[in-house]
């Protein structure tokens, strides 16, 4: 079992001015395989920060606190090395890599994570299955990573990543954005399968809660002013739905995602 620990940690960003704004306040988050945690709050709420700090944006400072996956300093490694380490990343707004395929664009990261290339038998077919498990024409795998897709076909794509990659702990977020019902109901189905492997300890950002009637998280997080200010069971999603992050506006303070 894997274990990403999370210990008040503080996270600023840069201003063109050179000022340093802060926007994390002191999160404490404990997320292991198997586990599937859900944060959610409003905009500007610090959610997106978090995700891209844990993964090492450089345009993020951390200013306090510890992040360690399995007792090893996640902050002390590269953006790669925390890959190698076990940790993914699903983007909100996936980029274009023109001139890459997908094909190319994935064996090089499965190389790169394991460190040793996989067998081009035995990987072809895990690849084409990990894209029609996600409703992917498997020519897909020819075309430049992103270019052209649409919304839900970038999402689709990510989740084909985090199939394949295996990750210990994946950061998913805002998955369900700018996905229609259907894409969405393919998308949660490819986490489930994940999940259900035990292996991977999942870390879902949403503002709402639609994609938790389909992947049913075992943690919910409310996230307002840059911290973690309730927590409990999936009950306190549909607690959020009905109620919204109004009684939470006090403590929202000046904080943005």
């Amino acid at each position: 079992m894997s274990t990403l620990e999370i210990r008040d940690l503080q996270v600023s960003v840069k201003l063109p001015d050179g000022e340093l704004k802060p926007i994390l306040t002191g999160v404490d988050l404990t997320v292991r395989s198997g586990e599937t945690h859900a944060i959610m709050g409003p905009n500007g709420s610090g959610k997106s920060t978090l995700a891209y700090a844990v993964a090492g944006h450089p345009k993020y400072e951390i200013t306090g606190g510890s992040v360690t996956l399995d007792g090893e300093d996640v902050l002390a490694l590269s953006v790669d090395e925390r890959a190698r380490a076990g940790l993914f990343l699903a983007m909100q707004y996936p980029v274009e890599v023109p001139g890459v395929s997908v094909a190319n664009f994935l064996r090089t990261a499965k190389t790169a994570i394991d460190g040793e290339a996989p067998k081009l038998r035995t990987w072809a077919g895990e690849l084409r299955g990990a894209m029609e498990r996600l409703h992917m024409d498997p020519a897909f795998a020819q075309r430049n990573v992103n270019e052209g897709f649409s919304g839900g076909e970038k999402k689709r794509h990510e989740i084909v990543q985090l199939k394949l990659l295996k990750p210990k702990i994946a950061i998913l977020d805002e998955t369900d954005s700018g996905l229609d019902v259907d894409a969405l109901r393919v998308v949660s189905e490819g986490v489930n399968q994940v999940r259900d492997t035990g292996d991977t300890g999942l870390l879902l950002i949403t503002h709402y809660t639609r994609i938790l009637r389909y992947i049913k998280p075992d943690f919910v997080h409310v996230f307002v002013g840059g911290r973690i200010v309730e927590e409990g069971g999936p009950e306190l999603a549909d607690k959020l739905e009905d109620e919204g992050y109004e009684r939470y506006a006090a403590g929202a303070g000046s904080a943005r995602a």
